[in-house]
């Protein structure tokens, strides 16, 4: 029904407009008795089986939901609805902020794609606080957070370190995004010494509270093999938990979407079906040259159950939804389920 009628419909539409009309459905429909429980019973797939051990977490299944969706954790609770293990709200900056001008939200409709230049556009971290102290129940929650754009390249640890401690005592893993395209000062953010210093900054601040977070890294897809292994380097010097593969691509290659059409979108970060391989041959990179060190978490174009088996036996340990969520509708995190349970 939703590829059929729901869809259709809504791609008639502005993808952002879309977006935030479809949140307010969803937190209308779920404010009558009885609707969550309907969602629950139609998307919700649950098997012992599925359950993973990561982090010293245990997620209820390897599916996640990716950073971008539910920016300032507004729908989280709702979301766990459609049945996903986990939930990574952000990307979280110290500030409110309007991001990039619209308009910046695109669909690729043949090639199941999406083209973003948000920006980091986000309420700021004071109100993201105020919205996970309504959290209910026990998914887990990560929080993906980032720098001020107008933020001086001087004192951008700063800022991953106030959000850092602000959202600490409310999510249970966090993600330290440095790869997302459509801020400034790009550069910096995957400078190898500069990263370093950011990680050990925020790991030493762990310390202090009584209970110590996950840390994870989010990468850039079209990273070469030489800058893997830097970051498979920083992983060992550092001792991060984990690595998310990947990010939004600046890739334009190999598109159905015509040249004009992309001329008219301009820049911003590739995400969906296009990316697909590209993020798989990272985590495979990832975890073969490191010998599986540290735990991957797979996301980029997985709009199928047979896509998240591809992220999982390149060395993904759990994989994150998106794009294909939107193209595929909610029905997808429990064809996935279903096929995981296959393979136990």
């Amino acid at each position: 029904m939703y590829k059929a009628i729901i869809r259709p419909i809504l791609f008639c539409f502005d993808p952002e407009w879309v977006h935030y009309f479809t949140f307010s459905l969803i937190r209308l429909f779920s404010k009558f008795p009885g609707c969550s429980a309907v969602l629950r019973k139609i998307y919700s797939f649950h098997d012992k089986k599925l359950e993973t051990h990561l982090f010293g977490l245990t997620f209820k299944n390897r599916v996640g939901l990716a950073a971008g969706f539910d920016k300032n954790a507004v729908l989280y609770n709702e979301l766990a609805n459609f049945g996903f293990g986990f939930i990574e709200i952000g990307t979280i900056t110290p500030k409110a902020q309007t991001g990039n001008p619209k308009k910046r939200l695109f669909r690729l409709k043949n090639d199941q794609g999406i083209i973003n230049r948000m920006g980091f556009n986000n309420d700021g971290i004071e109100a993201a606080v105020t919205q996970l102290k309504n959290r209910k129940g026990s998914l887990i929650i990560g929080g993906n957070i980032g720098k001020n754009t107008l933020t001086a390249p001087e004192d951008y640890t700063k800022d991953y370190l106030e959000c850092f401690n602000a959202l600490h005592p409310y999510v249970d893993y966090f993600v330290l995004n440095v790869s997302c395209p459509n801020v400034n000062s790009h550069a910096k953010l995957n400078d190898r010494d500069y990263l370093e210093d950011l990680v050990k900054t925020i790991q030493n601040s762990n310390e202090n509270f009584n209970k110590q977070k996950p840390i994870l890294l989010k990468i850039a897809p079209d990273l070469n093999h030489g800058q893997l292994d830097e970051i498979i380097d920083l992983m060992s010097v550092t001792k991060l938990d984990g690595v998310i593969a990947s990010n939004t691509s600046v890739d334009r290659s190999d598109l159905k979407a015509s040249q004009d059409l992309l001329t008219r979108i301009g820049h911003g970060g590739l995400s969906g079906q296009p990316i697909k391989d590209k993020s798989t041959k990272v985590i495979q990179y990832l975890s073969d040259r490191s010998n599986k060190a540290f735990p991957i978490i797979g996301v980029g174009g997985i709009h199928s159950a047979q896509d998240a088996l591809e992220k999982l036996q390149a060395g993904a340990d759990l994989i994150q939804l998106y794009t294909g969520f939107i193209y595929e509708g909610p029905s997808l995190i429990s064809k996935i389920n279903k096929a995981l349970l296959k393979q136990t």
